[in-house]
């Protein structure tokens, strides 16, 4: 199976590089970006030894296809999507807070919630909740954006505020579109069987002023799904969410002694596993878009990414 290398792709007008987490980014003519979503996978904000099959490719259709369906909530940075594994879009100064945007007491949250505390990033949550139950209206608890081997921290919007993070008239903003899109998000998700539990946007400034959604968005990695037909059983039953998202893979490495923590080992990842984890990305693509996933062959990735990403440059000039 052909995959991405670690060396960095070559593009025309190509002026820097940058791996991310799960994504390669490369700048173009100090004005564009290529975005190639890989099949690696992380959590707890480490990357984990081996790659998942078809996961960049389902990252960016999904993405491609909320960039699409939100565009009349927030313009984005999208220009074209070349390649089923890559988006080109503007390149835009990020701000530096993740908007977290959560409808129910789960993953992060619910695991705050049993140490005790009742305060989520300045939020402060009613005593008495259980696990997977929905807020009276959804909260928003924004976290840190971690530079390159960093890990996202919890800050509250008083902290971004005193810090000057952002300032208050574009947090503001950034706060209404973060609603917008998340109702927009649940909107769609129920008309496919499902409830947007909760995900994360960002936002970048283009050198004109403009605020625009940048990144992913209601993908598996940013996002978390449940089935809307058992949900209610469920949590009357205390029993777990079937989910499509991927707090399964953080649920299996706590499961196996793994929580991103210092001295703790990374667990084997079986090839049972790896395989299971590819199609739970593939079972959530073909639930959220309602179209059967097309996969693409695995054989010449980079020779395909770099000819289709060059051909689009050609028709942008």
């Amino acid at each position: 199976m052909s995959e991405l290398k670690n060396s960095p792709l070559l593009f025309e007008g190509q002026t820097g590089f940058y791996q991310g987490k799960v994504r390669d980014v490369y700048s173009l003519n100090n004005n564009l970006l290529v975005m190639v979503a890989s099949n690696r996978i992380s959590a707890f904000d480490v990357i984990l030894p081996k790659e998942i099959p078809n996961k960049g490719q389902v990252l960016n259709q999904v993405a491609n296809r909320f960039l699409d369906l939100t565009s009349d909530i927030v313009p984005n940075w999208k220009i074209s999507c070349p390649d089923p594994m890559v988006t080109i879009g503007h390149k835009a100064k990020p701000f530096m807070v993740e908007m977290v945007i959560r409808g129910y007491l789960t993953g992060h949250a619910w695991r705050t919630y049993q140490t005790g505390s009742r305060l989520l990033c300045g939020v402060e949550l009613p005593d008495g909740m259980q696990e997977n139950q929905a807020f009276l209206q959804p909260i928003i608890t924004p976290s840190t954006k971690a530079e390159q081997g960093d890990h996202d921290e919890d800050i509250s919007r008083e902290e971004i505020l005193k810090q000057g993070i952002v300032s208050e008239a574009d947090y503001l903003a950034l706060e209404d579109y973060t609603q917008k899109l998340f109702a927009k998000g649940q909107e769609y998700a129920s008309t496919r069987g499902l409830i947007l539990v909760d995900t994360k946007y960002e936002f970048g400034k283009l050198e004109d002023g403009t605020i625009v959604l940048i990144d992913e968005i209601h993908t598996p990695d940013s996002s978390r799904y449940f089935y809307a037909d058992s949900y209610v059983e469920d949590f009357k039953n205390n029993r777990a969410q079937k989910q499509l998202s991927k707090e399964f893979v953080r649920q299996w490495l706590i499961e196996n002694g793994f929580q991103g923590l210092e001295g703790q080992e990374i667990p084997e990842l079986t090839n049972d596993f790896v395989e299971l984890v590819s199609s739970r990305y593939v079972e959530l693509y073909e639930k959220i878009i309602g179209e059967k996933f097309e996969f693409v062959s695995s054989e010449n990735v980079e020779e395909r990414i770099t000819k289709n990403v060059n051909e689009a440059l050609q028709n942008l000039t």
